[in-house]
């Protein structure tokens, strides 16, 4: 049996509840997910927190240049289960990333481990530096006399 030994804390999260902080979304007002984003050489990688969610709760699609991750925590359910206390966020998170013309949006690859969704998207070969060669010849050359 659990037994609660701070009084407030059951009230801040009743009224976090109450307000919307700590309570994410229903799929047509989904709550959002930390992440983290880095350039890592020739690849972007974002991370995002999604612990206790399932692999199969995460949603990823591309649309032109818009990446939506949505993911849903369900409440824990089993045989003959009475819940006593309940304080993680259950619902569904989502988060839109606006992606620039620089990724190549066709090979992204994603990874979930540990809590954690990784994305890794390559930079698209159009904008990767490059080295431009100059031709034409230096004995074409013409003086002129002044």
């Amino acid at each position: 049996m659990l037994m609660r030994t701070d009084p407030f804390r059951e009230l801040d999260r009743l009224t976090q509840q109450m307000f919307g902080a700590a309570n994410p979304g229903t799929w047509s007002k989904p709550a959002t997910m930390p992440m983290d984003a880095y350039r890592e050489g020739d690849e972007f990688v974002v991370c995002f927190d999604l612990p206790g969610v399932s692999a199969d709760a995460i949603e990823l699609d591309v649309e032109r240049n818009v990446l939506t991750i949505k993911a849903e925590r369900r409440p824990f359910a089993g045989k003959d289960v009475q819940m006593q206390l309940s304080e993680r966020p259950l619902g569904v998170f989502s988060r839109q990333l606006f992606l620039g013309e620089a990724l190549d949006t066709d090979n992204i690859a994603a990874g979930y481990e540990a809590g954690v969704l990784t994305l890794r998207i390559p930079i698209a070969e159009k904008a990767k530096p490059r080295r431009i060669e100059i031709t034409g010849s230096t004995s074409d050359r013409k003086e002129i006399q002044a």
